[in-house]
């Protein structure tokens, strides 16, 4: 069946709502939601039980760019600084350093086992070098897994952060290929200034994107989301413009976004994770109808050598070098070796080969998929298994709690105010988003002229305001009188 303006809607909306209920028979049993989103897109495929015809690989890598942009924005935004704040060089040198070195390893190897060339091992190595965080984490919920120590930050910035780097190799290694009579070592100008580049408009735009967004009076609430979607579009392509990395640019400015105050943050946060999984199923279904089962079957022998050795020999050798400057338990190393699994990036990334004409160019791209494919199966099924192997998950009874468990427990201390804010107080005038609250305090209620009024990220505090807040603590709540340049009467009493 070709997909024609008729039938893409049925066709589409029947296919999301089959992985939709797939995505949750994974949980339940442990299975990669990854796994079962590409199933559905393989059986959905011309050689499939649905006989869909789809063999465009430039539809499919515009698909995937899109995605990638909402998965690492989406990643960003959720991204507690204060949390990756204490492993923040172990997760940058694990999403560079590793992923060389993870690229290099495999490269060698499928060059000197195949017929490849250099540069076309290097190239496939660059592709599968970079790890999946969708797949990682949703395995983690549906086990109920927590990791020990700072594990989870590091493995969580690692996953989001580790992309760019592997678009840049693959970028580059295919430009070799291309052009076999340059040297190698003229890729470091370009990778310099592909992150400083990155990096610095990544800030500065995110930067901008918080003064657009507070700036901004819009007549809708429903409009701030699709307004972050248009400044993250515009991060992404500025940045490729300037010749920076642009998927690090969208993810260094979601991670600013995300711990700064911002007008609707918890409806535009809702919104992109939500959207962020609609991406990552739309991704995987594509790249899964793009795929023909029976092309995959003649490197099937290939591709469990080179995933072999990708798990148990290339990933390890990138995470030991890249955290030898760093104190770990070799225990939580080695978990950190294992929790490598590929995902729908390679298989994205492996559409560049396609495009591009590379001789290779299929059979790279079914080695990519096959790899990825066996990564998460292998992988993705035992993360449960060897945490507790290894001693670095911890038991349910010492899990720590989130913030929602700790304000809901027993033992939770809250505290509640009201506050009067004086007529030449210098919070009048000024909108909640711009007095820089607490993090752990909120104003739940205003007390004006004997109205109560449900504050707003717009809400512009007059004078004579009660403010109703709550915080954690009476230290928050300390913060709270010292942000309003006000006595806290309850110090002593407290």
């Amino acid at each position: 069946m070709s997909i024609t303006i008729e039938n893409i809607l049925l066709v589409g909306s029947l296919l999301l709502f089959i992985s939709i209920l797939a995505g949750k028979t994974s949980y339940r049993f442990g299975v990669p939601t990854l796994v079962l989103f590409l199933s559905v897109g393989i059986l959905a495929g011309s050689e499939g039980l649905g006989g869909i015809y789809f063999n465009d690989p430039e539809i499919a890598q515009f698909i995937g760019i899109a995605s990638l942009n909402f998965i690492l924005f989406s990643g960003g935004l959720d991204t507690n600084w204060k949390s990756i704040k204490p492993v923040v060089w172990q997760g940058i040198s694990l999403s560079t350093f590793g992923v060389l070195f993870t690229a290099l390893g495999v490269g060698t190897f499928v060059w000197a086992i195949t017929d490849f060339s250099i540069y076309e091992g290097l190239l496939l190595g660059a592709i599968v070098s970079s790890t999946d965080a969708a797949a990682v984490f949703s395995i983690l919920r549906s086990k109920n897994l927590a990791l020990k120590s700072h594990l989870r930050p590091t493995l969580e910035l690692e996953s989001g952060s580790n992309d760019p780097m592997a678009y840049f190799l693959t970028i580059a290694f295919l430009g070799l290929v291309l052009n076999p009579e340059e040297s190698i070592w003229t890729i470091i100008p370009l990778f310099i200034q592909q992150i400083l580049i990155g990096g610095l408009l990544g800030f500065i735009l995110g930067k901008l994107c918080k003064i657009v967004i507070n700036k901004i009076k819009l007549d809708f609430d429903g409009l701030y989301p699709v307004l972050a979607i248009a400044l993250m579009f515009i991060v992404f392509s500025v940045t490729n413009f300037m010749g920076g990395n642009g998927f690090l640019a969208v993810y260094l400015s979601g991670v600013y976004l995300g711990n700064q105050n911002l007008i609707r943050k918890k409806t535009i946060m809702q919104m992109f994770d939500g959207l962020a999984w609609l991406m990552q199923i739309v991704l995987f279904l594509t790249l899964g109808l793009l795929v023909y089962p029976s092309q995959i079957v003649p490197v099937v022998g290939i591709g469990i050598i080179i995933s072999l050795f990708l798990i148990f020999i290339a990933r390890p050798l990138g995470v030991f070098i890249s955290l030898s400057f760093f104190k770990m338990k070799m225990r939580r190393r080695w978990y950190v070796s294992w929790v490598g699994l590929r995902g729908a990036v390679p298989i994205v990334f492996a559409t560049y080969p396609l495009l591009a004409g590379v001789e290779n160019a299929n059979f790279i791209f079914n080695i990519v998929f096959f790899v990825s494919l066996s990564s998460v199966i292998i992988q993705g099924t035992s993360l449960a298994v060897v945490a507790k192997w290894l001693h670095v998950a911890l038991p349910n009874k010492v899990k720590p709690k989130s913030q929602v468990e700790s304000f809901l427990s027993e033992g939770a201390k809250s505290v509640l105010r009201e506050i009067l804010i004086p007529e030449k107080n210098h919070a009048v005038g000024k909108r909640i988003v711009d007095l820089g609250f607490p993090k752990k305090a909120i104003i739940a209620m205003i007390s004006r002229q004997e109205q109560f009024i449900t504050p707003k990220g717009t809400t512009e505090i007059e004078a004579n305001d009660i403010l109703i807040v709550l915080s954690e603590d009476d230290r928050t709540m300390t913060q709270v009188y010292n942000t309003l340049e006000l006595k806290n009467d309850h110090e002593e009493i407290e």
